[in-house]
């Protein structure tokens, strides 16, 4: 399975990097996986709406120009649906069975996703009704994917 992670934004924590290295690194085994950073939207101090808006719609227009048209296509987003490690292990074996080996996430910049992102998607996620900064989030989406192979394979994932 080829699995793209596309986020707005760099990672400027040590930490952070060093934790999505890792885990890309133990992904080896059962995906292929990439990182695609696009360029953050700047805002000013106190934006308005409007220049919210207009800014999700330049980022989520560079966010999706990342997303191959093959590719099934999931976003996280505060208002998705939560699901548990086992259900995303079951949900990335049933797009393996049905054919879909291209797969991406899309994980917004500090503001969200425009409306236009979530409409693209095929499916919206939430890791958690708390709020994480989308950096944190990255570390760990890729950690659950790597738990959700593991779920997958009947592997023990605590050592």
């Amino acid at each position: 399975m080829r699995i793209s992670i596309v986020t707005a934004g760099k990672i400027k924590e040590k930490y952070l990097t060093a934790g999505i290295a890792e885990f890309v690194k133990r992904l080896g085994p059962y995906c292929r996986l990439e990182i695609i950073e696009v360029e953050e939207e700047r805002m000013p101090e106190n934006p308005s709406d409007a220049e919210k808006t207009k800014a999700l719609a330049k980022e989520g227009e560079r966010l999706l120009k990342a997303v191959r048209d093959s590719s099934y296509l999931m976003v996280l987003d505060l208002v998705g649906k939560p699901l548990s490690s086992e259900e995303l292990s079951a949900k990335l074996d049933k797009l393996g069975l049905e054919g879909q080996s291209d797969l991406t996430f899309i994980i917004g910049g500090a503001f969200g996703l425009s409306d236009e992102v979530r409409k693209a998607a095929k499916e919206r996620l939430s890791f958690s009704k708390l709020t994480f900064t989308h950096q944190m989030i990255r570390l760990l989406l890729v950690e659950q994917i790597y738990r959700a192979f593991r779920i997958s394979r009947g592997e023990p994932y605590h050592w």
